[in-house]
C-alpha cells in the first residue's frame, strides 16, 4: 500500500470539518505522511497520528512517501476517466498541496515525535475514550480488495472504542471508484454504534463524495 502526504485542507474537505472548531482530542488513524496533525495542533487540538510506517527512520519514510506520490500519480493515469481535479483546480495544485504536506509532516515529526506513533488497525495502543474524534483516510474501503469485511469490522470497532466519533473517507475502491459490496452488511453488524453516510465537499474519484460517520449510541 502507498504512503501518502495529504494536506490539512484536504482532510477538512474529506471529513466535512470546521477548521476553526476542531475537537480537542483527535486521532488520525493510518495517517501516512499527511499534514493533518500539524494543522490540527496549530489550531489548538491535541492531535495524534498512528501508522505502521512510522517504524521506518525519517529519511527512509520520506523516500517511501515520495515513491508513494509517484505511485499515486500512476494509478490516477491508469484510471483517468474516474478522476476529476475540479476541487484542486489543477493537477499542479494537487501536487503542490501534497508536497507541502510532506514537508510539514517531516518538520513536525522531527520536532514533536511523541505525536506520531507506530501502530496499526485493528489494534490501537490507546485506552477507551481517549479521543473525541478519529479520522481514517484512504485505508478502509479504499483497500477492500486487500482487507475483508471481518477486518473492516474489527477496525471500525477499535476506532469506536478509542474515539467518541469516527469518520472514514472514501467509501469506494481505489482507482476504479467502484462501490464496496459489503458496506451495507458491515453497517448492519455494527449494532453497538450508530452509522450514517454523509456527503462531503470533496470528490477526486468521480462519485466518491461520501464518508462513513460512526457515533456511539
Amino acid at each position: 500500500m502507498l504512503v501518502t502526504s495529504r494536506s490539512f485542507a484536504e482532510y477538512v474537505a474529506f471529513f466535512a470539518l470546521d477548521p476553526d472548531r476542531l475537537p480537542r482530542r483527535v486521532l488520525d488513524c493510518s495517517a501516512g505522511t499527511s499534514g493533518f496533525v500539524t494543522g490540527a495542533r496549530a489550531r489548538g487540538s491535541d492531535a495524534v497520528a498512528v501508522d505502521p510506517a512510522y517504524r521506518q527512520g525519517l529519511d527512509e519514510l520520506a523516500e517511501t512517501a515520495r515513491a508513494g506520490a509517484v505511485g499515486g500519480s500512476t494509478m490516477v493515469a491508469d484510471h483517468r476517466d474516474r478522476f476529476s481535479f475540479e476541487w484542486y483546480g489543477s493537477p499542479e495544485r494537487q501536487r503542490e498541496l501534497r508536497a507541502n504536506a510532506l514537508e510539514s509532516f517531516l518538520a513536525d515529526r522531527r520536532g514533536h515525535p511523541g505525536h506520531y506513533i507506530a501502530a496499526e488497525l485493528p489494534q490501537l495502543p490507546f485506552a477507551a475514550g481517549s479521543f473525541d474524534l478519529a479520522v481514517c483516510s484512504h485505508l478502509l474501503f479504499t483497500w477492500a480488495n486487500v482487507f475483508d469485511m471481518a477486518w473492516h469490522e474489527a477496525a471500525l470497532r477499535e476506532m469506536a472504542r478509542v474515539a467518541t466519533e469516527v469518520r472514514v473517507f472514501p467509501l469506494v475502491h481505489q482507482g476504479s471508484g467502484e462501490p464496496v459490496g459489503f458496506l451495507g452488511a458491515l453497517r448492519e453488524r455494527l449494532t453497538h454504534v450508530e452509522t450514517g453516510i454523509v456527503t462531503v465537499p470533496y470528490a477526486f474519484q468521480v462519485g466518491a463524495d461520501e464518508m462513513l460517520l460512526v457515533s456511539r449510541l
